[in-house]
């Protein structure tokens, strides 16, 4: 029996990839370089600053200079926080009619609050979520179980009663630890790694509306 569903955000809920390349390519153009198409920063975008810092300068967070860059990255990142992200099409109607079963749904993201909760608040849906665990929320991150167990604890639901659904291998790993039932979300980033079939999850779905078929 399903009491609860939850969701990650960039790549599932919605498509924030284009203002995240917004902010890498106006860090590549002001040294010079030529922009990255959106489809190769699609890949890398569930990653957050540290993929796509990797992408676009082939840099991570052990160089000397990769906390400048982030930090850059980020305030150009929250100046166009919501300005082409959308909710990915069919998941209004998905919340819609969790809303009308009366069915709590709630977000766990690793993307920090300070960008999740002004997000999710232009996108609409902070009046609507039943929870929001954002980045730094708990001790540990995805792929540890930790935040969606707080989520569950936020619902007052047991971790076997929900499910969670996402598009990279980390999503699937914390619900299984959490003992939740994950759900890949096809249509969304997914990496560049490993197929999704081998990550573990018995469900996939390539449109928002085949969850309620499962439910």
């Amino acid at each position: 029996m399903i009491e609860a569903v939850l969701f990650d955000l960039d790549g599932t809920l919605a498509d924030t990839a284009p203002d995240l390349g917004y902010a890498l390519n106006q860090q590549r153009i002001a040294r010079g370089l030529s922009t990255i198409p959106l489809e190769l920063i699609r890949t890398e975008a569930s990653a957050g600053a540290r993929g796509l810092l990797g992408l676009g300068f082939n840099i991570s967070p052990s160089d000397s200079d990769y906390p400048d860059m982030r930090e850059e990255f980020l305030d150009l990142y929250a100046a166009r926080l919501c300005h082409d992200t959308q909710l990915f099409p069919g998941v209004s109607e998905l919340l819609d009619q969790l809303d009308i079963r009366k069915l709590p749904w709630g977000i766990v993201t690793n993307k920090p609050a300070r960008f999740a909760k002004p997000l999710i608040h232009l996108l609409g849906l902070s009046q609507r979520a039943a929870c929001l665990i954002s980045g730094g929320d708990t001790t540990h991150s995805k792929p540890h179980p930790e935040p969606l167990l707080a989520a569950s604890h936020a619902l007052a639901v047991a971790p076997d009663t929900c499910i969670y659904l996402g598009d990279d291998m980390r999503d699937v790993e914390a619900s299984l630890a959490a003992g939740m039932e994950p759900v890949i979300a096809r249509y969304g980033y997914l990496g560049n790694g490993h197929p999704p079939e081998s990550w573990g999850a018995r469900y996939l779905i390539d449109h928002p509306r085949e969850l309620l078929a499962y439910l």
